[in-house]
Parts: C-alpha cells; sequence; structure tokens
C-alpha cells in the first residue's frame, strides 16, 4: 500500500456509520475528507450527474441506471440502509381499489419513477400479484436523477405546478406513495408505514406479515444506501476498496455488539431482524446476491436500463482488490 489518498466522502450519518464519518475508525491508507449533504439525496444528484466525490453513498436503482449509462463509478457491496416495500402504497378509499390488479387504468403517483422505493413497490405488484405495470399511468413531479433516462409512454408529469399530495386530495390520482402523494404518515417499526391521521389506507394493510413471507420465499432484502467509488480512484489504488469495506464492517459490527448489549436502541432494525435475522444490514456480495440480482432483472424489466447489466460489472469485491 502506498502513502495515504485523500478522498472525498458522502456518506450519511447512521448509527453504524458514523465511527466511520467521525474518524474513530480510520479507513487504512487514507486521508477521508468526510461531506455532509443533507438530505442525503441531492448527494446523488450532485454523484450522477457531476462525478462530484471520490466515495458517495447513493440510492441503489438510481446507480443501476447511471452505471448503465456509463457512470465512472462502481459499487461496493456496502448497503446502510434496509427496508421491506409492501408498505407505504396508499390508496383513496374511493378508488375502489381492493388489489394490486385494480390498480390498472389508473394514475398513481410517484415522485420520479426510478425511485428505489416505487421501484422496489413495483416490482412486488408485478412479480407477487401480477400487476400488469404499463396499464397503470405513473404521474411524477420531480426529474429523474440520471438525465439520459427515456421513461416510458405511461409515465407523465404533474402539470400547472399540481403536487402529489394536491391530486390525491382531488382524486385525480387513485393512489400514491406516502412521501409524496400522502400527508400525516409516520414509520412503522420495519421500516414501512403507518397512518396518523387516516386520510388513506394501505393497499396493504397486512404489510409486515406479507414482507416476513416474501423474505422467506425469496431471501430477498431490499436495500437502500449503496456506496460507490470512483473507477479512476480503484484504477490507481485498487486496495482502496478493501480499506472501505473493512472499516465499514467494523463500525456495523460495533454498532450491532452495542445493540445486542442493549448499549443502543434501534426500533426499525431490531423489528427487522426478526425477520432476516442477527444482522439487519449484512454486507458483501455473497449473502446479497439474490437482492442484487433482483433489483438489476428488475430495473431492467421496469424499462430503467437499456441492456441487462453483469454483476462483475456493478460490483467490485473488496476480497480481491487488493
Amino acid at each position: 500500500m502506498s502513502n495515504h489518498v485523500h478522498l472525498t466522502i458522502a456518506v450519511a450519518e447512521h448509527p453504524h456509520t458514523s465511527a466511520v464519518r467521525n474518524g474513530s475508525i480510520p479507513i487504512e491508507g487514507v486521508d477521508a475528507e468526510i461531506i455532509t449533504v443533507q438530505p442525503q439525496i441531492a448527494a446523488f444528484r450532485r454523484m450522477v450527474r457531476h462525478v462530484e466525490f471520490d466515495v458517495c453513498e447513493l440510492a441503489p436503482t438510481t446507480y443501476i441506471i447511471a452505471r448503465a449509462y456509463g457512470a465512472p463509478f462502481v459499487a461496493l457491496p456496502i448497503f446502510v440502509v434496509r427496508r421491506f416495500h409492501h408498505a407505504g402504497l396508499l390508496v383513496r378509499p374511493d378508488a375502489d381499489i381492493k388489489t394490486p390488479k385494480d390498480l390498472e387504468g389508473k394514475q398513481v403517483g410517484v415522485r420520479a419513477y426510478s425511485v428505489t422505493t416505487g421501484v422496489w413497490t413495483r416490482a412486488i405488484l408485478i412479480d407477487e400479484f401480477g400487476l400488469d405495470s404499463s396499464k397503470v399511468t405513473w404521474v411524477v413531479d420531480d426529474e429523474e436523477h440520471v438525465t439520459q433516462l427515456k421513461l416510458p409512454p405511461n409515465v407523465v408529469h404533474a402539470i400547472d405546478g399540481k403536487s402529489l399530495a394536491d391530486m390525491m386530495a382531488s382524486g385525480e390520482l387513485a393512489a400514491g406513495f406516502h412521501g409524496n402523494a400522502g400527508v400525516g404518515r409516520t414509520g412503522s417499526p420495519t421500516g414501512g408505514w403507518q397512518t396518523v391521521e387516516a386520510n388513506y389506507p394501505d393497499l396493504f394493510p397486512n404489510a409486515e406479515e406479507l414482507e416476513a413471507d416474501w423474505y422467506r420465499r425469496t431471501g430477498i432484502y431490499p436495500m437502500h444506501g449503496t456506496i460507490v467509488v470512483k473507477d479512476s480512484v480503484l484504477k490507481e489504488h485498487p486496495w482502496v476498496a478493501t480499506s472501505l469495506f473493512e472499516a465499514f464492517s467494523q463500525a456495523k459490527n460495533e454498532w450491532l455488539a452495542k445493540l445486542d448489549a442493549g448499549t443502543v436502541s434501534d426500533k426499525k432494525y431490531s423489528a427487522l431482524r426478526k425477520i432476516v435475522g442477527h444482522d439487519p444490514l449484512p454486507y458483501g456480495l455473497e449473502p446479497n446476491l439474490p437482492t442484487i440480482n433482483f433489483l438489476e432483472r428488475t430495473a431492467h424489466k421496469q424499462q430503467l436500463t437499456p441492456r441487462r447489466m453483469r454483476l462483475d460489472e456493478l460490483f467490485v469485491d473488496p476480497e480481491t482488490m487488493t
């Protein structure tokens, strides 16, 4: 390993990343300049459009799309946010939506077509419940992060400056995602959502039961935060991949030990442990292959990537980057 390399690192503050961010767990061989971007979603756009950081936490679907269009950065199998996605799709009580198939022929609001929450939920509706997504009009009110993305014809933009929440309230939307078209929402223990004011019910009132069953059957555990590194950094300093992986793994493992000891608490991940086991944030390629492969396949099926992507195009194995 050569002398320390200076890297700008835009990874959000999480209980299991804070020790890396504050320097109490160093990244071997790296002089880390931690960049705080709030909200982290703003860093997504800066990274995919301007490659602004050496290391960045990205939404995984945004990353897969960007990589498919030639982005000069690659992911490490470090996933710093996880949750399931059966919960959070709200329906108007007067829209006569009892099953996912009832969404066909209707307008459904989502911030952007490629937003990871929407992609995961559509995948479940399509694969598990037979939804024909092409028969739904997906209404968006924001830009896609990746400017090269060509949207399917059944994706339309909200017009006249209307918000998705306004369109949901007026009945123009039959359904919409909690963060976009819903109001008065709060997080559920497993990372789904519950209604604070019973304005709109969830499509799946038994979401947590469905999530646990889905995981048991498929081994798929949706990821959100995915850490990427510039190709140029790894070309010159391939060992950086291992240094990053080891530092973030140590930080996560120390947080898990505190969770076990009861010196820290985390309602969301403690609930998820009941479904996925002791480690609710598994890193590495092997334990995440079902999830990675499913999301890659899903991105292509939903017309987000122009071609199928190989695993070795999307992820580097830190064990081999020395």
